[in-house]
């Protein structure tokens, strides 16, 4: 589990593959870290690409950060872990916050970002009803609340159970998540309309964020959109199917 300084945070990194263009991808907030793709996406990916993986701030075996959740900070902290990775432009993943900020990175510096795939992104942030129903509960309240298939993939007891609660009830209480998010601003139309990389945009068919892709495929007509069977946590509701769509876009 490397461990490396990043915009002054401890990230935990993980590098797969040794050939190919280079791939960087996040995961969502709260219950997500880098484990979202690491035994998803991600293997068959680095068959044909260098993949970079990390948790971010206050997530996984990441630095707990008391502040740092809004989203120029996150892009900071990316635009460093990037910079310490290739020097090329890069195919950036994101599935639903990390989308956002991978989002805005090739917003901010298009030169960079060669292809970009978001997942369940919401715009704003503080839209997503998933992520709104955790709002004001304990912990343990929020572990329970997730879907079950997520439930299943990140432990229903036992010290991974644990390990998610104690990250829960950190990023609830002793971080500056919950606030960041309040004060995230939606991107607007003419801003997204500016994006000039190739784009894969998916989003479940039964998740509150589906209008959003639909909006973005208004508005970005080069962006290839794709709706799957599933809620806002396709990376574990539809794994199969997602990852078969990433793949033929960042092999295509």
């Amino acid at each position: 589990m490397p461990i490396a300084s990043r915009n002054g945070i401890a990230f935990h990194l993980q590098e797969l593959g040794e050939h190919g263009p280079p791939v960087v991808m996040l995961h969502g907030l709260l219950v997500g870290s880098l484990a979202t793709w690491y035994f998803t996406t991600a293997p068959a990916l680095a068959n044909t690409h260098r993949v970079l993986l990390y948790d971010l701030r206050g997530h996984g075996k990441s630095e707990r950060a008391k502040t740092g959740y809004d989203l120029a900070t996150m892009q900071a902290d990316l635009g460093a872990v990037i910079d310490a990775f290739t020097d090329e432009p890069v195919i950036l993943v994101g599935h639903s916050f990390g989308a956002v900020v991978a989002l805005r990175f090739a917003l901010a510096h298009p030169a960079r970002v060669a292809k970009l795939v978001i997942v369940e992104a919401p715009l704003p942030p503080s839209n997503l009803a998933e992520l709104d129903s955790f709002l004001g509960q304990k912990p343990e309240a929020m572990a329970a609340a997730l879907p079950e298939a997520l439930r299943d993939a990140v432990g229903r007891k036992g010290r991974q159970a644990a390990k998610l609660v104690e990250s829960l009830r950190f990023l609830a209480t002793e971080s500056s998540l919950f606030a960041d998010l309040g004060q995230a601003q939606d991107i607007d139309d003419a801003t997204l309309a500016t994006l000039r990389c190739p784009l894969l945009s998916v989003y479940g068919s039964r998740s509150s964020c589906l209008a959003v892709g639909r909006r973005v495929g208004r508005l970005i007509p080069h962006a290839k959109s794709v709706e799957l069977d599933g809620g806002h946590f396709l990376p574990v509701e539809a794994a199969g199917a997602l990852s078969a769509a990433i793949l033929e876009f960042a092999r295509g």
